[in-house]
């Protein structure tokens, strides 16, 4: 009868031996993530907290950001068409994506919240190739301690600029580069004129170069220069300068009257990704409002309207101060615009890293 009781005692583990194999089994694909490559460019300071609002609601997917101001990431993936290695393009310009776009590149996708965003911050396509997150536009730098030692005025305009007060004081993004620097050139352009490079606009930025001190390779970097004191004007765009200021920087921001040139932070899904859904729940979640409302902590505009709380040193009618820019003549003229500015202005670029 004894016999009966190591045969049962050897039998009672069984279940648990069976669990835990399954457990064991099961283990590696609960840990399992899907990891997106996301080419971008947004300012690093925004990217952690971009990611945490993501991760909130999609805990399985990984952010992997390789991040270069605008002119870099938007060359790196026109060199890398024939092989893509991005899965999603996120804060990068609208006019870029275009040209991304006209290059057949991007994969076209309606995300969950398309229909709460202005339509003038959309691709017009449906489904869209691109949708916007965030409108960041030109502002000026002024640095009012440097520019009392000097004795220079504050500028008002655009075309103040080009007085001899300014001469050698005034630092901006090189447009090969920087979207900012990009939206800068574009809205001279429709402001003053174009014509293959005889417009009123390329004299304008010939007047310009004249009282040029540098041309960045960063949108941010002149109103930090400006910041720090070394130069007195930084061309550069409104969260930087806000950013500055608010850490106690002796600049005031200028919106010269003429109309601010802009661009849109905006989003696509690169064509043939093969993590096609994860890139599809990255794109709901950055058109969604608890995205916008992260926006709009850095930006006085947001895809979205209603959504920004008011910017500190930003003015209220900032939106009504934007220059009617056209993306799809900027994506088709780019290369053209970019050579004509490089054969006029780049000997004073600052050396490439």
């Amino acid at each position: 009868m004894r016999f009966n009781r190591p045969e049962r005692g050897i039998a009672r583990p069984l279940p648990v031996l069976v669990a835990g194999a399954l457990l064991a089994l099961a283990l590696p694909v609960m840990a399992q993530k899907t990891t997106l490559l996301v080419y971008t460019a947004l300012e690093t300071d925004q990217l952690k907290a971009y990611q945490e609002g993501f991760n909130k609601s999609n805990p399985d997917i990984e952010l992997k950001w390789v991040r270069d101001s605008t002119g870099v990431i938007t060359a790196k993936l026109l060199a890398e068409k024939a092989n893509p290695q991005a899965d999603v393009v996120m804060g990068v310009a609208a006019s870029s994506l275009a040209l991304l776009d006209k290059n057949g590149m991007l994969e076209p996708y309606r995300p969950l919240n398309a229909d709460a965003i202005m339509s003038q911050y959309i691709d017009k396509k449906n489904p869209p190739a691109w949708f916007g997150m965030d409108v960041w536009g030109a502002t000026v730098c002024f640095n009012t301690v440097e520019a009392a030692k000097k004795g220079i005025p504050k500028p008002e305009t655009w075309k103040d600029l080009l007085k001899p007060a300014y001469k050698g004081q005034i630092v901006m993004p090189n447009p090969a580069s920087s979207g900012t620097g990009f939206f800068d050139v574009t809205a001279w352009l429709t402001l003053w004129g174009d014509k293959n490079g005889a417009g009123d606009g390329w004299k304008y930025m010939d007047g310009l170069h004249a009282n040029m001190a540098q041309y960045t390779h960063s949108g941010s970097k002149p109103c930090n220069m400006a910041a720090a004191g070394e130069y007195v004007v930084g061309i550069s765009f409104e969260y930087r300068a806000n950013a500055n200021k608010a850490k106690g920087a002796p600049i005031d921001l200028v919106f010269p009257k003429e109309g601010l040139g802009w661009d849109l932070e905006a989003f696509a899904i690169h064509k043939g990704t093969k993590k096609l859904a994860a890139a599809k729940k990255l794109a709901d979640w950055a058109s969604s409002k608890d995205a916008m409302l992260l926006y709009g902590k850095n930006f006085a505009i947001t895809a979205q309207p209603g959504v920004a709380a008011p910017l500190a040193n930003v003015p209220k009618d900032y939106e009504a101060r934007l220059v009617k820019m056209d993306f799809s003549w900027a994506a088709e003229n780019r290369e053209r615009i970019l050579a004509e500015w490089n054969k006029r202005y780049s000997a004073k670029s600052e050396p490439k890293k």
